[in-house]
């Protein structure tokens, strides 16, 4: 439980938006960021005025179980 709480109160403290923030800072001084090798995902950017799509999201809902009668 210990590791939890902390887990959450490091969250909402901010403390892993910094520690993204110092890591890029480090390795933008030492010259080792290369964004040819990055990504890019929907949890980090928000896609301003709802973005596109270019096909359905798949369902993450568990298929139904086939009847037994």
């Amino acid at each position: 439980m210990t590791a939890w709480r902390r887990l959450r109160d490091w969250t909402e403290a901010g403390v892993w938006r910094r520690l993204h923030a110092a890591l890029l800072t480090e390795l933008r001084r030492a010259g080792l960021l290369d964004l040819d090798d990055c990504s890019v995902d929907r949890s980090h950017v928000r896609a301003l005025k709802g973005g596109t799509t270019s096909a359905p999201h798949p369902s993450t809902a568990p298929a139904p179980a086939p009847s037994t009668t």
